[in-house]
């Protein structure tokens, strides 16, 4: 961006406040919402954390505030908590030099009575969770009859919590002739309805897709079935041996499941979803801070918000039905210039949602095979002698009295050789004996892009049929999907036919897939009765036949 925050009709307060905190240039995102928020247009702005989007609707609100007014001008709201603080702390920076502003947190897990002095004291800006909103309002504690600027915080969030009947609520208790901004990290339906219904003529910002590149991270993925998750994670965690590591699952009944049997195996884990109290989930963030706790299990719901700077790796025990919530998840590693790590486990049914993913990163995500036994014990190895090699080479060792009468006493009695014998034997991790994963990739000669072509030629050539030759009663057509759309192997195709035209995987022979399309052999009877299907769809994309003929 060549664009600076001092060139930018800000107040001198604001100005100040980034200079102090060393801010010169607007982010992207920053530099296309600020100026629509402070010419008042309603906005939709999709955007990721870690992308400045608090700073872009902070700073518009502020500029916006009349301190001379005791009134509350403005609500922000967010879907939890750890949100909330987080972005009632960025505001506090901002208004470093402009003490006539009052902001408010006001969220669950507070007591009542001091939200109520608070209030009493007429915050011009409220940051707050919708729950917690409407409690108040059901107890006629707070006023927001008067507000001017309206933000939703990870609106596609709070919909996904069940927030959307409070947001109602909300909405209709605050005066129609406001200024509408909606932050999301993506733009479904929902988010959609309620843009149309609450706002007027939004300006739709996004930051373009090469701007969400994790190229510090890499990514890998294992095919793995259901039952062997759980197995693959132990051998996984033992062989990187990081001190930072979150795992994220879609639902709190995974979590729970992986965090008890994590427990079982040893591991220094704890968890977090919507379920926990605030007290407790507190508790469970500051040990994995402090690395009291190695291992964190969450959802993305109660992961939002959360701010830790040194992730070593992020797993995706599933993978997020949405790209952008991949992309939120693995970004929490990687940061301030370091290297990160990503793993997914996914079943081989998912390879078609692999692509896709992949498509949307613009990237390649590796494939791994289960690390063995042998596999595992080595990397240890590699990293056990590392962190001897480092104390060896470490310029100041502390030498204490005790340390020499207990080394001199050992050198006196046995040769040195079989005193570091003894302590690497003690001191190495011992080799485990992991529970076995039987599943399809573990054949060695397994390549990535054709696992499920290979299951599928296999199939049909021990039946000895003919099904990949083409055959004289055949005829190559082409159909408009292609790998950049998912379709990548034999079985997606047949599925496709089947569903879509009642064509039989038996009257279906050679497939070739291409970037853009599949050309494929089909029975030449069937030809022309697929050719003039019309109106057929596949996840919004009309399907078009082409004969060769």
């Amino acid at each position: 961006m060549n664009i600076l925050f001092k060139e930018l009709n800000l107040l001198k307060q604001t100005k100040e406040a980034l200079q102090e905190l060393n801010f010169a240039n607007p982010t992207p995102i920053q530099a296309l919402v600020i100026p629509e928020m402070i010419n008042g247009n309603d906005i939709i702005a999709q955007s990721q954390t870690g992308t400045g989007k608090t700073f872009s609707f902070s700073i518009p609100i502020i500029e916006k505030i009349n301190p001379k007014i005791e009134k509350t001008q403005s609500l922000i709201l967010c879907p939890t908590r750890e949100l909330s603080m987080q972005v009632f702390d960025e505001i506090k920076k901002l208004l470093k030099f402009y003490k006539e502003i009052r902001i408010a947190l006001i969220c669950g897990g507070e007591s009542y009575t001091k939200q109520f002095q608070i209030l009493e004291k007429k915050p011009h800006i409220i940051i707050a969770t919708p729950g917690r909103i409407i409690d108040l309002l059901e107890k006629k504690k707070v006023d927001i009859s008067e507000i001017k600027i309206l933000t939703l915080d990870e609106a596609d969030e709070m919909l996904k919590m069940g927030f959307q009947e409070a947001l109602e609520t909300i909405l209709k208790n605050i005066p129609e002739q406001r200024q509408t901004v909606l932050f999301s990290a993506t733009l479904p339906l929902t988010i959609k309805k309620i843009a149309f219904k609450y706002q007027k003529n939004p300006k739709i910002l996004k930051i373009k897709q090469d701007n969400i590149a994790v190229k510090s991270i890499k990514q890998f993925y294992f095919i793995i079935k259901e039952y062997n998750k759980n197995k693959l994670l132990v051998r996984l965690l033992d062989q990187k041996n990081l001190d930072s590591v979150i795992i994220f699952a879609n639902t709190k009944k995974d979590v729970d499941n992986i965090f008890n049997y994590l427990q079982n195996e040893n591991f220094l884990v704890n968890a977090i979803h919507g379920d926990l109290k605030q007290n407790q989930r507190k508790y469970v963030m500051d040990n994995f801070r402090k690395k009291n706790i190695k291992i964190l299990v969450a959802t993305d719901v109660a992961a939002r918000g959360l701010d830790i700077s040194d992730v070593k790796m992020i797993i995706n025990y599933d993978l997020p039905h949405e790209d952008e919530v991949y992309v939120h998840r693995i970004g929490r590693t990687g940061r301030a210039g370091k290297d990160g790590l990503a793993y997914s486990f996914i079943s081989y049914t998912k390879i078609n949602r692999l692509k896709k993913l992949e498509y949307y990163l613009k990237d390649k995500i590796t494939f791994l095979n289960i690390p063995t036994i042998e596999e595992i014990q080595k990397e240890q190895n590699s990293h056990f002698y590392k962190k001897i090699k480092k104390l060896i080479e470490k310029e100041e060792i502390v030498e204490t009295k005790e340390n020499e009468i207990l080394i001199n006493d050992l050198l006196d009695k046995f040769e040195a050789r079989k005193i570091i014998n003894s302590f690497v034997q003690y001191f190495r991790p011992k080799k485990k004996n992991y529970e076995p994963i039987s599943d399809i990739r573990q054949n060695t000669n397994y390549k990535k892009n054709n696992i499920i072509e290979n299951k599928f030629r296999t199939k049909f050539n021990n039946k000895n049929t003919n099904f990949l030759k083409k055959r004289e009663n055949m005829e190559e057509i082409s159909i408009n999907l292609g790998k950049k759309d998912g379709i990548n192997n034999p079985l997606l195709l047949l599925k496709i036919m089947d569903e879509k035209f009642h064509i039989y995987k038996r009257n279906i022979g050679n497939i070739k897939h291409y970037y853009e399309k599949t050309i494929f052999e089909i029975s030449k009877n069937l030809v022309e009765k697929i050719k003039y299907k019309n109106n057929v769809y596949f996840e919004n994309k009309l399907l078009k036949i082409t004969s060769f003929k």
